[in-house]
C-alpha cells in the first residue's frame, strides 16, 4: 500500500511539472512574441519619424487622401482611415507639430527597438530599464488618453502594462537561471 501512494505521488508530482513547464514555455514564448511586436513597431516608428522629416505635410496630406480612394474591402469612413486623414490635416496645419511627431516617432521608436534587441539578446540590465521606459511610456498614454479619449491608446497602455509583467516574469527567471 505504501508503494503505490509513492507512486501514485510521484505521477502526480511529474503531471504537475510538466504542467508548470508547459506554462512556463507560453509565458516565455508570449513574451517573446510581445517584445517582437514591440520591436517592429519600433522599427516601424522609427522609419516613419524619418519619412515624416522629409516628407511635406501636404504630401502626407495627399497620400491618405489618395488611399481613401481606393475601393477598400471595408467602409471608407473607417475609424482608423478617419483618423489617419485628420492627423495629416492637422500637420499640414500647424507649424511645429510636424517636427515634434517626427522627432517622438524617431527617439520612441529608436527606444523601443535597442531595448527590444538586448532583451532579445538576454541583456540583464534590459529588463528593468525596459519596465521602467515602458511605465513612462503608459504614463504618457494615459495623460494623452485624458486629452484625446482615445481607445485605442488605452489598448496600446494595456498591452504594454502586460510587456512589463511579462518583462519583470522573464528577469526573474533569467536572474535565477544566472546565479545557479
Amino acid at each position: 500500500m505504501n508503494s503505490t501512494v509513492q507512486s501514485t505521488a510521484i505521477v502526480h508530482n511529474k503531471h504537475g511539472d510538466k504542467r508548470k513547464e508547459r506554462r512556463q514555455t507560453l509565458l516565455h514564448e508570449s513574451f517573446r512574441a510581445g517584445i517582437t511586436l514591440k520591436g517592429i513597431d519600433g522599427v516601424l516608428e522609427a522609419i516613419g519619424g524619418v519619412l515624416l522629416a522629409f516628407v511635406k505635410p501636404d504630401a502626407l496630406n495627399k497620400i491618405a487622401l489618395k488611399f481613401l480612394e481606393f475601393d477598400l474591402p471595408f467602409d471608407r469612413h473607417e475609424f482608423i482611415l478617419t483618423h489617419l486623414y485628420r492627423a495629416t490635416e492637422r500637420l499640414a496645419d500647424a507649424n511645429g507639430s510636424k517636427h515634434f511627431a517626427s522627432v517622438y516617432l524617431l527617439a520612441h521608436g529608436l527606444i523601443k527597438a535597442v531595448l527590444v534587441a538586448a532583451l532579445w539578446f538576454d541583456a540583464l540590465w534590459a529588463y528593468p530599464l525596459t519596465m521602467f521606459v515602458f511605465g513612462l511610456f503608459c504614463i504618457y498614454q494615459i495623460h494623452r488618453f485624458l486629452y484625446t479619449h482615445s481607445i485605442a491608446m488605452i489598448l496600446i497602455t494595456v498591452f504594454d502594462m502586460l510587456i512589463i509583467g511579462l518583462t519583470w516574469r522573464e528577469y526573474r527567471d533569467q536572474k535565477r537561471t544566472r546565479h545557479q
